[in-house]
């Protein structure tokens, strides 16, 4: 009876928040005294994932589930765990897993609990600590199901390795051509995404127009940061919808958020409030935003921010 996690990865690389949740697992295995088998679909270099705790890895290969299917995903994972008589199955907080995991509940008659933020409390009654009212508060939660599926919150487990194989055992699921219809993919190439960045460098309506968007980007670049944007400035059309972050847009669970040019309304703040550390840099020194930082520059953007990558070059110039 191992403890299944499932694995992501984008055009066959694992992401971050595979090794999370893989970490999470063998954390959970260890308390039950069993293994941890990891369902991965479409990606390369699998056995990686014997550093942070996996046993065995199921490999599946298959043209048609290149594109993300919710349905045939969680079918798959369900698959998965019907084969390994899986108990616990874990999967991430990423935006993926949130839509499958409902489905996959179902499927599996299965409690789900997400923005789970430690190991169980208990496994007898099974008990965990999970973030709740947009991460204001701490919620104790019992899954009374025989099956239990746990969405850990992103950075908040971290990456534990350990001294480890895996095996890998090609996994062929049965996959319902009827499911397969897919209406679009949206991909960023060549970038940071939100969901795996550990820094996060946002812009808002303070920046005053896109032409002024290269100094956020350029800061990124050099702290190796993702790019995002407030909600107003995704419906002007400054920026694409996929960066905007807040409660209506991603959410941000990062450990360093930087946010330039922007207020903070509540709704933004409850998007970002699970990161770690938040610097704000506006020239109102009354902005909301402000009460809810860890660090605040009040200042004007166009003055700090090429500055503050000046600073940031010469200092890894130094390394």
């Amino acid at each position: 009876m191992s403890v299944l996690v499932y694995t992501e990865s984008d055009q066959g690389k694992l992401k971050k928040g595979a090794f999370e949740v893989a970490s999470y697992g063998k954390a959970v295995a260890n308390q039950l005294g069993t293994t941890v088998t990891a369902i991965s679909i479409n990606a390369d270099e699998t056995s990686v994932l014997g550093n942070y705790g996996v046993d065995k890895v199921l490999t599946v290969s298959s043209s048609e589930l290149e594109s993300f299917n919710a349905k045939i995903y969680a079918s798959v994972i369900k698959q998965a765990a019907e084969k390994e008589n899986s108990q616990i199955v874990i999967i991430s907080s990423s935006a993926d897993s949130k839509y499958l995991a409902p489905l996959l509940a179902v499927d599996l008659q299965a409690g789900y609990v997400s923005n789970v933020i430690e190991t169980p409390i208990s496994t007898s009654p099974f008990t965990v600590k999970r973030n709740a009212f947009t991460n204001k508060a701490f919620e104790i939660t019992q899954i009374n199901t025989n099956v239990k599926i746990v969405g850990v919150s992103s950075n908040a487990f971290g990456l534990v390795e350990s001294n480890g194989s895996a095996t890998a055992e090609d996994f062929s699921p049965t996959i319902e051509a009827s499911n397969l219809k897919v209406e679009s993919v949206d991909r960023t190439t060549n970038k940071v995404t939100i969901a795996d960045a550990d820094i996060v460098v946002s812009g808002g309506r303070g920046l005053k127009g896109p032409e002024n968007w290269g100094m956020i980007e350029e800061l990124a670049d050099v702290l190796g940061a993702a790019t995002a944007c407030s909600k107003p400035v995704s419906d002007l059309g400054w920026r694409p919808h996929s960066e905007h972050v807040g409660q209506t847009g991603k959410p941000v669970a990062s450990n360093l958020y930087i946010a330039i040019g922007i207020s903070g309304a509540i709704q933004h703040l409850a998007g970002v409030n699970a990161s770690k550390v938040k610097v704000v840099i506006n020239t109102d020194a009354e902005a909301p935003f402000f009460k809810a930082a860890d660090y605040g520059v009040v200042g004007d953007a166009f003055t700090v921010v090429p500055k503050l990558i000046e600073k940031i070059k010469a200092f890894k110039a130094q390394q």
